[in-house]
């Protein structure tokens, strides 16, 4: 066993403090990953702070983990040590099912394994990358290619796989118009990476506070929602709208911004449960779907697509001793574009 530096929130309401966990010994077809970057997604706080459920405290969080190689077992043939390699949401499935065999991890039959707050084959609870190091099978380990440094694709392992995934299974790129709703931690990276597709991309924002950033990351155009007359204008006009708020909208208002055949997909996770109206499907043949993180091939594609596009994350780099600040910072809404910890810092 190995005793490594985290950071763990010891129950729902207690802020986060520095600790000590045990990683296991590095099995025969797993690698150990010296932790150097770990990004924060909305995620972490939402599960420590028991807004999804009980999470199961104390829990180390965090599942947008870039580091190096340290260490591999006798039978991996996928890495070796000095590789550089990231962890996203899932590190283990059952491998066995149709899901899994189609490369599509995250949708796993019989249940995969989250980075933090599931059980491991060995029966104890993971914990995710607000750590020094982990753990993990080399088949959910990703390469990151050279041209993109490590802070900044941290993020890319949940925010970059969470909007590239709906983007490419929709078929994003020229000739289609896509609109992004919230430019935040996930939108300014589905902002980044339709642009890059070819779509005529729109950012959707409650003002337009960011409208300057929203155009220089690639979008084409910028509108208030907080404007009724937006919805007018724009009725009708998008083949997809990708929707990454957290709280909940007037998805009755959004639909009707579809074009005939378009579809609104859902990435973000609203607390309440969310409602629509028949009549803002059927006119148009309107479709209301999801989409979670990618699966490991697909996650291996977007950091390649990335790295080819020179795509990372708009990052601020904090210390650990800055975690508790920077929770407060993303709820409130005060962050371009994402936080990442320099692990180095855990102790």
């Amino acid at each position: 066993m190995l005793n490594v530096h985290a950071y763990a929130a010891p129950s729902a309401t207690a802020p986060l403090e520095p600790t000590v966990i045990e990683r296991r010994d590095v099995g025969p077809t797993e690698i150990l990953i010296d932790i150097k970057f770990a990004g924060i997604c909305h995620s972490d706080i939402h599960t420590a702070r028991g807004e999804w459920g009980d999470a199961g405290w104390p829990i180390v969080v965090g599942h947008e983990i870039a580091g190096v190689v340290a260490e591999v077992g006798s039978d991996v043939s996928k890495h070796k040590v000095g590789d550089r390699v990231g962890v996203g949401c899932l590190v283990d499935s059952c491998r066995e099912c149709d899901s899994c065999l189609k490369g599509l991890e995250q949708y796993c039959l019989n249940g995969n394994i989250g980075t933090y707050g599931g059980v491991g084959r060995d029966g104890k609870p993971t914990a995710g990358g607000y750590s020094t190091h982990i753990v993990v099978e080399q088949d959910f380990a990703l390469r990151i290619p050279e041209g993109i440094e490590l802070d900044e694709a941290a993020p890319l392992l949940c925010a970059g796989i969470t909007l590239y995934s709906p983007l490419n299974h929709w078929n994003a790129g020229p000739g289609k118009k896509v609109a992004i709703i919230g430019l935040g931690g996930l939108g300014h990276m589905g902002v980044k990476i339709a642009h890059a597709m070819g779509a005529d991309v729109t950012v959707l924002s409650q003002s337009l506070k960011k409208q300057e950033d929203g155009l220089r990351l690639g979008a084409d155009s910028y509108y208030a929602t907080s404007d009724p007359d937006t919805f007018e204008q724009l009725a009708g006009s998008f083949d997809l709208i990708v929707n990454t708020v957290s709280a909940n909208l007037d998805l009755d208002a959004y639909m009707g911004l579809l074009a005939v055949d378009g579809t609104l997909v859902e990435v973000g996770a609203p607390e309440h449960p969310m409602s629509v109206k028949a009549f803002s499907l059927l006119p148009g043949r309107r479709s209301l779907a999801g989409s979670s993180i990618g699966g490991i091939p697909e996650t291996q594609e977007m950091l390649d697509f990335c790295a080819e596009h020179g795509l990372g994350a708009e990052i601020e780099v904090i210390s650990a001793d800055k975690i508790n600040e920077a929770w407060d910072r993303v709820v409130a809404s005060d962050v371009r574009y994402r936080f990442v910890i320099d692990t180095s810092t855990l102790g």
